[in-house]
């Protein structure tokens, strides 16, 4: 059952959340916002729904809260950081933010990170280029939890890719795993009791379906595409490990340790204006969003948008209303800030732990 609470009430009780767990006034602060602002803008999968699931990998010693980026590479405008398996919201800013320097010194600057740990809500680093000015470009990988085309287990990341388009009319931002849902948002849907809007996935008994939990219980979530997801999936990885010279998603399965920890993620800012003015170049963006937005819809009182369009509108409404939360979501993080520490992640399922831990056997 979703409730909504204040704004403020899930900053501040998040923020506690996350002193309690040992992070600092600042660490806390930055990370009560990534999580907070995700659910703001409907994106609860990896917003509030992550935050338990965060405080179990702590407690298992998977984040190292004191650890910080280290510069292992530089050339021109491209660096290379070693994350040490820290606060992987507070690495994944920082590479963002110094991709963002680069590009003000060179156009475009790219940033590798290895060694690191789960960003949460990918698309919240191409928003972060794009309120600043530039087309940002994001991507990490993962352990394997996705089948390859043509297979019936687990064979290669889900790996999300991210792109922002810094419109002044709104930003246009694309933030999409490389399968047709996410086990986050998998586990949204169950949660609420709800069916998928479209099939996502096979069941124990290798037949397409729109159930969740079964696709969670099978493991056997759907590549976007079919064959290109699964494809994109494997270029994703192998790009980001050669990039940042870290582990690629066959590393990870070896290590086991639970989704992402020690992933590769690859972070990129463009300057829009190099070659054109920004007036024009914005003119050009409005006349091509106005085209595809006035395309016929499907069905009668359809309305198309491009990726990123209707997040102002969540945004606002759950501003004035509250933000969704899962009731047993919010009561795990109401634990947490109270200091109570033997909380389990219950928004996935934990489909990935549970094969980590078959894994180890």
């Amino acid at each position: 059952m979703s409730i909504r609470i204040p704004y403020d009430t899930v900053f501040s009780t998040v923020k506690q959340a996350f002193l309690q767990m040992g992070l600092s006034e600042e660490q806390a602060q930055q990370c009560a916002g990534i999580h907070t602002e995700s659910s703001l803008e409907g994106i609860e999968s990896h917003g509030l729904n992550r935050v338990p699931r965060f405080a179990e990998y702590v407690q298992k010693g998977w984040v190292d809260l004191n650890a910080r980026p280290e510069l292992v590479g530089a050339k021109g405008a491209v660096e290379n950081y070693d994350g040490h398996l820290g606060i992987g919201v507070l690495n994944a800013t920082f590479c963002m933010d110094r991709a963002i320097a680069l590009a003000k010194e060179h156009g475009i600057g790219c940033v590798a990170l290895k060694n690191t740990t789960h960003w949460m809500r990918g698309g919240s680093y191409a928003w972060q280029a794009a309120q600043a000015g530039f087309i940002g470009i994001s991507w990490t990988n993962t352990e394997s939890c996705m089948p390859m085309w043509g297979s019936k287990e687990p064979g290669v990341g889900n790996n999300p890719f991210c792109i922002a388009i810094p419109r002044k009319n709104g930003p246009i931002v694309l933030d999409m795993a490389m399968s047709q849902y996410a086990y986050g948002k998998l586990g949204v849907y169950r949660l609420a009791g709800k069916q998928l809007p479209f099939p996502g996935g096979f069941d124990k008994d290798g037949n397409l379906t729109s159930d969740p939990g079964a696709i969670e219980a099978s493991g056997r979530i759907l590549p976007t595409g079919y064959w290109k997801g699964s494809g994109m999936a494997i270029a994703l990885d192998l790009a980001a490990a050669a990039m940042a010279n870290g582990r690629t998603g066959a590393d990870l399965d070896r290590e086991a340790r639970g989704s992402c920890t020690g992933c590769c993620q690859i972070f990129l800012a463009y300057d829009p204006y190099l070659f054109g003015d920004e007036e024009s170049i914005q003119a050009r963006w409005d006349d091509r969003v106005a085209a595809a937005d006035a395309t016929a819809p499907d069905r009668e009182g359809g309305h198309v948008t491009c990726p990123g369009e209707r997040t102002a509108a969540t945004r606002a409404r759950n501003m004035a209303e509250g933000i969704v939360v899962d009731e047993q979501i919010w009561q795990q993080i109401l634990d947490l800030a109270a200091g109570k520490t033997d909380v389990k992640d219950i928004s996935s399922a934990c489909v990935l732990d549970n094969m980590t831990e078959e894994k180890k056997q």
